[in-house]
């Protein structure tokens, strides 16, 4: 059931995702070859964290995609962030800027964490010929509202790596950091206030944010921060996933980024020979690609992980370090889940929407019925927008915890 639920997924609307791995494929040679010099870091970098290197205009070739964005001009940038441990790196962003006046006090500005792609050169949304897919639902409405979006594509993501996938100090250090770059660009305008926006992943990256981005820079304000079908309790998700084929499409990212931060963490007992075998190409593989190879392996009885990570102490740790708690009742949450997910399913998030009211986060839930997880940013990117909004207008933040989940906040029988 779930094959066939991924494989429906992968189908659904098959210019976002066939268009998309299909021109990754054509696109990844002479294209990449030609972006590699805007994307060389110089050494050594001239600048501190948040220190814009360059930008040019972003141009659009995916036929599926328009050739301009609406109401404002797309360009690419290259700028600095910080590994964990603040060892200066690289990342690519792309940066929208409306055609409005700015404001005497700047743009607000939005951040926006995307999903999981994969961790191949040309899999990194500014260099990739779909990049905006995510973002089609919302960005012409957030650029018409006068705000400055930027869309990091976190650091070893197109540039030097590796990419610290589902790393929370690293994704939020990458997030603020593009923050500070479109800051520092005086064709953007930006002022200091900015809301951050996520999906999947990127969803992770946002409710990480929530606790950590005061830290990275306290002289920026965030008013907020919005998440679309986020991968945030991941021992639960983990838990009913590892031995499906999303567990040969996520897993091999998960294991190199995890190993990077701690090198001790177990391989052999934990990951099966033809894992071991195929996990660095299958990682290098943008996510369409190694999803499809990961549904053909789980249809021949083949699974990427030996055991379920949670009852390996080491791995349950990372899990439970990575994972997001709660955010205090002074930072606005937005979360948007489809019940028709099955990548990130409905009842994790049910549960977290439990757990976070109780303990008085601010959070607003939207519900979508049988939406799934493709389509769970561009679905409820203008509810996410309306709501960012909101933030930046100083509205009061009306909590959703009177309304119970879509779905029981607990596995369903038989997972």
């Amino acid at each position: 059931m779930v094959l066939l639920s991924l494989l429906a997924i992968l189908l659904a609307g098959g210019v976002l995702v066939v268009a998309n791995a299909a021109s990754t494929i054509a696109d990844s040679n002479d294209r990449q070859l030609a972006l590699d010099p805007f994307y060389a870091p110089p050494d050594p970098l001239p600048g501190p964290p948040g220190t814009l290197l360059r930008s040019e205009p972003l141009d659009f070739v995916d036929p599926t995609q328009p050739t301009e964005v609406e109401g404002g001009t797309a360009h690419r940038i290259l700028y600095v962030s910080a590994r964990p441990d603040g060892t200066p790196a690289v990342s690519g962003a792309m940066v929208f800027i409306p055609d409005a006046p700015a404001p005497a006090e700047g743009r607000p500005v939005l951040a926006w964490a995307h999903g999981t792609v994969g961790m191949g050169d040309a899999c990194a949304p500014s260099r990739s010929p779909a990049g905006i897919k995510d973002m089609s639902g919302w960005l012409e409405q957030a650029l018409a509202l006068g705000w400055v979006v930027v869309a990091t594509d976190y650091v070893g993501l197109g540039t030097p790596g590796p990419e610290l996938y589902l790393v929370a100090q690293a994704e939020v250090n990458d997030v603020v950091h593009s923050v500070q770059a479109v800051r520092a660009w005086d064709r953007a305008d930006a002022g200091d206030r900015y809301a951050v926006f996520g999906h999947s992943q990127g969803g992770h990256s946002a409710l990480w944010a929530g606790h950590l981005a005061q830290e990275v820079d306290p002289s920026l304000t965030l008013v907020g921060v919005a998440a679309a079908a986020p991968a945030a309790l991941l021992p639960e998700i983990v838990s009913v996933q590892w031995d499906t084929a999303a567990g040969w499409a996520i897993g091999p990212e998960a294991l190199i980024a995890w190993r990077e931060i701690d090198p001790t963490l177990p391989i052999d007992s934990v990951v099966t020979p033809a894992g071991i075998d195929n996990y660095a190409r299958l990682a290098d593989e943008c996510i369409a690609l190694a999803a499809l190879e990961g549904l053909a392996r789980t249809n021949l009885g083949q699974s990427f992980f030996a055991v379920d990570p949670v009852d390996v102490p080491s791995w349950a740790q990372v899990l439970q370090e990575q994972t997001p708690p709660p955010l205090p009742a002074d930072m606005p949450v937005f979360m948007a889940q489809g019940t028709a997910d099955q990548v990130v399913l409905a009842w994790p998030n049910a549960l977290l929407q439990q757990e976070w009211c109780g303990a008085g986060s601010a959070i607003t839930t939207l519900w979508m019925g049988e939406v799934d997880h493709m389509k769970a940013a561009i679905i409820s990117g203008p509810d996410a927008i309306t709501w960012i909004a909101d933030r930046f207008a100083d509205r009061p933040v009306t909590r959703t915890c009177d309304v119970p989940p879509a779905v029981a906040p607990e596995p369903p029988p038989g997972d």
